[in-house]
């Protein structure tokens, strides 16, 4: 794909994000579905968009998507997609958003990481059991998402990965550092919308291990040619269903060992 259509194809996004119109899936110009390498390129370039026509500033946040096999069937993949958040985009908790600054709010319930130091993009891919030097923190966090009223029959992964994921945000609660004394995998994870509780899971229903999220996004961003910066955070997963949101919710996302996060929605 030329760089003229990357950057056309982007720039067609980020009119339909600042327009507020439904997310409707993208296809190349010939009606067939665009490739995932090429997907990236122009997730990439919207990315760049964003910050020569806002305030976005840098890019500090990452995320995965697709980690289910009913996603990943929905969407014809069998692996995971990748995006992006700006520093800008990472909130402490508590936090509060308004609804009418999305089309249609969702919240996820992720573990999230940052990062103790810099990873090079040079070197042998990394495992769950070699990452754990690079890890200053763990916490529980929301992800804010936005799909822009997408209708979930029509899915493609390239179209929702060139969207940015439809991440709107990240909402991290407070740092834990003695992480590794956790058995990450089997904690149990549960949320409450207005008070009630409203689902129950355990941190490794997402990929087995919150560690496998991290470690696919760090890899997957390396095999770009990107390094990873200290203090950079990654969101790795959604334990429990989506949530829309409305108008005078209040939700909580607790995490035994690694404490809650709460957001409140206006």
């Amino acid at each position: 794909m030329t760089f003229e259509h990357i950057n056309e194809t982007a720039r067609n996004i980020y009119n339909d994000i600042v327009e507020r119109k439904v997310f409707l899936p993208i296809k190349d110009k010939d009606g067939t579905l665009i490739a995932l390498d090429d997907a990236y390129d122009i997730q990439d370039e919207l990315y760049k968009i964003f910050q020569e026509e806002t305030d976005s500033g840098t890019i500090s946040g990452y995320k995965i998507a697709l980690t289910s096999d009913v996603m990943q069937k929905l969407c014809g993949v069998k692996k995971p997609v990748f995006g992006k958040a700006f520093t800008k985009q990472i909130y402490k908790s508590p936090y509060s958003v308004r609804s009418t600054d999305y089309i249609r709010l969702g919240l996820e319930f992720e573990v999230a990481f940052e990062l103790e130091q810099d990873i090079l993009s040079a070197g042998t891919p990394l495992t769950i059991e070699t990452i754990g030097d690079y890890i200053k923190s763990c916490m529980p966090a929301f992800e804010i998402i936005d799909d822009r009223n997408a209708d979930y029959n029509t899915l493609d992964a390239a179209s929702i990965l060139m969207d940015r994921c439809w991440c709107a945000g990240i909402v991290l609660g407070a740092a834990v550092t003695d992480w590794s004394s956790l058995d990450l995998a089997h904690l149990s994870a549960t949320h409450y919308r207005n008070g009630v509780l409203s689902a129950s899971s355990i941190t490794g229903d997402a990929l087995g291990h919150p560690l496998e999220g991290l470690v696919a996004i760090v890899n997957h961003e390396r095999q770009r040619g990107n390094a990873l910066k200290k203090g950079d955070i990654f969101i790795t997963g959604s334990s429990q269903k989506t949530e829309f949101a409305e108008a005078g919710d209040f939700f909580e996302f607790k995490i035994d060992g690694l404490g809650s996060v709460s957001i409140q929605i206006e």
